[in-house]
């Protein structure tokens, strides 16, 4: 199912596998003055092209290698004749198949390997320049764009919302509050973030923030409980109460837990 609207000159494409009728997890791509910014999921890849069809299209970037930001890479290169580009660190990870959990086959498939080129530090389209920036945190080679005259900051999975309960295991909380500090603090009028979730935050400096404050306060309280002899599931339980309802389905890839490990680690 893909779900087309536009915000000022950019064009949101939200994608998700339909079941029974229903998306249980959208990922959006989008596209601005010839510029795509991902390309979402296997099971989303054909509807992808078929809603770019007629538009203009010189250029493709993948803001990390997971598999619902990929997985179109092939498509679009066929179809439409234009390179895609992903970071150093991302371009051999998206040349490969990677073992996906359950979870990630039902929800989103395997793509397909794809021969993407390295990404320079800026991409000029014809009306605009999108800057380009390094953002660990949530993977290794991560990276947002942003315009800065138009305030524009295609984030990736970089900001989720501004008071997560979940991570992944291998998610790393230092290098992500590092990165959203590194958008805070960027010169621009305003910052509005262009989800890998679909969602535009036009406050999105101010959202940023709020993350990296609770971040860190959680972090405190964590590191306060350690210090008294909880164990991480029992710190879990004082913070967050029950798990997280995605532990279970995701195979323990998306809990609190994992969450209370990551700020326990983390130096912020």
């Amino acid at each position: 199912m893909i779900e087309v609207s536009q915000f000022e000159d950019v064009v949101r494409l939200k994608m998700g596998r339909s079941i029974d009728g229903q998306v249980w997890y959208w990922v959006a791509a989008y596209l601005v003055d010839g510029l795509l910014v991902d390309t979402g999921c296997h099971y989303t890849a054909e509807e992808l092209a078929q809603s770019l069809e007629g538009k203009k299209l010189k250029v493709a970037v993948n803001t990390h290698y997971h598999e619902d930001h990929v997985a179109a890479n092939n498509v679009v290169m066929e179809r439409f004749g234009v390179p895609v580009l992903a970071s150093a660190e991302s371009v051999p990870r998206i040349n490969q198949v990677h073992k996906l959990y359950p979870y990630q086959e039902i929800m989103w498939g395997y793509p397909q390997p794809s021969a993407v080129d390295c990404l320079p530090g800026r991409i000029e389209t014809d009306r605009f320049h999108f800057d380009v920036i390094d953002t660990p945190g949530h993977c290794p080679g991560h990276v947002v764009l942003v315009e800065r005259e138009r305030g524009w900051c295609f984030s990736g999975d970089l900001y989720v919302s501004r008071r997560p309960t979940v991570v992944r295991p291998e998610e790393n909380v230092a290098q992500i509050v590092a990165s959203m500090n590194r958008l805070i603090n960027l010169r621009m009028d305003r910052l509005v973030l262009f989800t890998s979730l679909g969602n535009i935050v036009q406050d999105g400096r101010e959202a940023l923030q709020a993350c990296v404050d609770y971040l860190r306060e959680l972090s405190r309280k964590a590191k306060e409980l350690d210090a008294r002899g909880l164990g991480t599931g029992a710190i879990r339980e004082r913070l967050f109460g029950e798990e997280s309802d995605l532990a279970g389905p995701t195979d323990g890839q998306f809990s609190s837990e994992n969450l209370i490990r990551a700020v326990l680690a983390a130096d912020i």
